[in-house]
């Protein structure tokens, strides 16, 4: 099987990664070789992904994004300029803890803003939205908006990128796509 991608010649692809057909990736940045990276991919310039991470088809990491050990990420999601993951909870420079690094799962769809911080072990739901320099400390719902420091939710968003008006738990977005609310959880109906 050809496996078609491009890469500028200033990237860094250490042997063994897998990178999927159709994938771009730009200026100065690294690929770890245990790495694996989906189809239709865009990483931008200065991304850095390490061992043991997945990224999904169609995931756009835009430009200084460190993707660290533990980080898993779904189809379809868009990581900002800037973003921060995060893999140790309590770093402390003297002390090597690298067999406490945490899980953190990033699902179908969801958006990070550019400078956000995902604190490491936590979810983030499928179509989440988290905004620009927001804080992630906690699990972040499907469809929810979240917002500031420490991030705060703040309302649910359609999987096209507009915010959902509910009534009566029930909210028609104008994509057509319709969607109900159950204990604050937002689920497509």
């Amino acid at each position: 099987m050809v496996v078609n991608y491009k890469v500028d010649p200033t990237t860094i692809i250490d042997n063994g990664a897998k990178i999927g057909n159709g994938t771009v990736i730009w200026h100065f940045s690294h690929i770890c070789g245990q790495a694996v990276i989906g189809e239709k991919c865009s990483l931008g310039q200065n991304v850095f992904v390490a061992n043991n991470v997945i990224i999904g088809n169609n995931v756009k990491i835009q430009n200084n994004v460190s993707v660290y050990e533990g980080v898993i990420i779904e189809d379809d999601v868009f990581c900002g300029p800037s973003m921060v993951f995060t893999n140790i909870y309590n770093p402390r420079s003297h002390l090597s803890r690298k067999h406490e690094y945490r899980k953190t799962y990033v699902k179908k769809g969801a958006t990070i803003g550019a400078n956000a911080t995902l604190v490491c072990g936590i979810v983030v739901g499928e179509y989440a939205f988290i905004g620009a320099g927001s804080v992630v400390r906690e699990d972040v719902m499907p469809y929810a908006i979240m917002v500031g420091v420490p991030a705060r939710h703040k309302g649910y968003m359609c999987r096209c990128g507009l915010t959902l008006k509910f009534t009566s738990n029930l909210a028609n977005c104008s994509c057509g796509t319709s969607y109900k609310l159950n204990d604050s959880q937002c689920f497509e109906i």
